[in-house]
């Protein structure tokens, strides 16, 4: 086995949040809130394109915008760990890595599974409040024991999500908080 791959746990190597990684989390939160933003407030103008669009395939563009936003972001951690793995000369999967991919699949799926039954049992309000909270979970058990910054992370996404709660129109700055808040960690933490 080469020195570099002793060195170096690949899972946290692979399944952080540092430099460009959180830089395109960030501006894919921020796209994908500010796509959402246009197309409901398309939806209420009497002008708009998108006013004749019919509620259940604007919920179907929304979701697949989400969607979107979770498969670019896992492409991220995967090409930023291909990368990595590629400079020092370790697998990329690994044990380590192939449990925290499975944990990181039944995490989003099972964020998605909660979101659609609240949308299903017309909890619309809660959708933005319960996504930050389980968001911050995700973040909270793909966290980096050394780096106690990365907190900042989860504990804004539970403030965020509380706030939500308390004032549901919020969803949209919340999103851009947070978007803004993942470019901020990449810029300040790259290595």
């Amino acid at each position: 086995m080469n020195i570099n791959s002793l060195m170096h746990d690949n899972f946290s190597v692979n399944f952080s949040l540092k430099g460009i990684t959180s830089i395109l989390i960030g501006l894919y939160i921020f796209i994908a809130s500010y796509a959402i933003k246009f197309i409901l407030d398309g939806f209420l103008i009497d002008n708009s394109t998108v006013g004749m669009l019919s509620i259940e395939l604007i919920e179907m563009i929304v979701f697949f915008l989400a969607f979107f936003v979770f498969l670019f972001s896992s492409l991220a951690f995967f090409f930023r760990g291909k990368r990595l793995a590629k400079r020092f000369r370790y697998t990329l999967w690994n044990q380590k890595t192939k449990v925290a991919f499975w944990k990181y699949i039944i995490s989003i799926v099972a964020i998605f599974l909660v979101l659609f039954l609240l949308k299903q049992q017309g909890y619309i309000d809660f959708i933005t409040p319960i996504f930050l909270i389980l968001y911050a979970v995700l973040l909270f058990l793909f966290r980096n024991k050394e780096n106690k910054n990365y907190l900042i992370l989860p504990a804004l996404c539970l403030v965020l999500g509380t706030l939500c709660f308390l004032i549901p129109s919020y969803w949209y700055a919340s999103l851009n908080i947070l978007g803004i808040a993942h470019i901020t960690y990449g810029v300040v933490v790259r290595n």
